[in-house]
């Protein structure tokens, strides 16, 4: 299994349109970060996408995607959803794109795509998508593979973390249940959000994250959903536990 990481930004992206912090400044390719996204590619060629945010497009141009098995989507926030019209060419090539998630997550995206999930005066070139619907406590299938689905809260906001085999994602992640993170036991490579040094109200900041991650006990940890307040990538990473990494956009990982 190949993980590469396609963004690993907040919302905003690093640097932040107009910013003078020096962050968003700094010349280390790690302090630029696109919207955050990751992609999974299973030793057969199966490639999953875990959210489609709107640097989606310049995502898969970067890393040369010529087929997309599946979105799975953690929730339906714009910076991980907004790329969705972005899927066309996929689409043109393949059909329709399965995607997993919440049915909350579902009647949002056809509520802003609607012309994508519209079977009535459809425009010829508008994607079309197969339409999975995502349970708490129910693992799933991706072709021949089994992933489970992690409940959190973002704040007061349900989203799903996924674990895949020996590798689990968990992003904009607040509080999680004591049942659902014993969903990640024994994971080997666990990725989770970690915003900033001071407390968020709907994400795990450093502190929070590396509690987290402590409580988990995966061999290796890596941090996502990043702001440039968190700090330069080289300062962050220096005080990390040995077995923790601060994630950066393209970092590839082999299991």
């Amino acid at each position: 299994m190949k993980i590469t990481f396609l963004g690993t930004g907040t919302s905003q992206g690093i640097p932040v349109i107009g910013s003078t912090d020096p962050v968003c400044l700094s010349e280390d390719p790690r302090d630029k970060r696109l919207r955050v996204s990751v992609m999974v590619t299973y030793d057969d060629g199966y490639n999953c996408v875990v959210d489609c945010g709107p640097d989606f497009r310049q995502q898969m141009l970067t890393h040369n995607v010529n087929r997309l098995d599946a979105i799975v989507f953690t929730h339906e926030h714009a910076d991980h959803t907004a790329g969705m019209d972005d899927i066309r060419p996929f689409f043109f090539r393949q059909g329709d794109i399965p995607i997993h998630a919440h049915p909350r997550v579902v009647a949002s995206l056809q509520r802003r795509f609607d012309y994508i999930f519209t079977d009535e005066n459809r425009y010829p070139g508008a994607p079309s998508v197969a339409v999975n619907t995502v349970e708490k406590g129910r693992a799933f299938r991706l072709g021949s593979h089994w992933v489970t689905p992690v409940d959190a809260l973002h704040n007061r906001l349900q989203v799903f973390g996924y674990r895949f085999g020996d590798f689990a994602y968990l992003t904009d992640v607040k509080s999680i249940e004591k049942e659902e993170a014993n969903r990640l036991e024994g994971v080997r490579v666990l990725v989770v959000n970690a915003l900033r040094e001071e407390a968020h109200h709907s994400h795990f900041n450093l502190e929070e994250a590396l509690e987290f991650i402590n409580r988990v006990g995966p061999e290796t940890a890596y941090l996502t959903h990043i702001s440039h307040r968190l700090g330069f990538h080289a300062e962050v990473e220096s005080r990390l536990p040995e077995n923790v990494f601060l994630a950066y956009d393209n970092l590839t990982l082999n299991l």
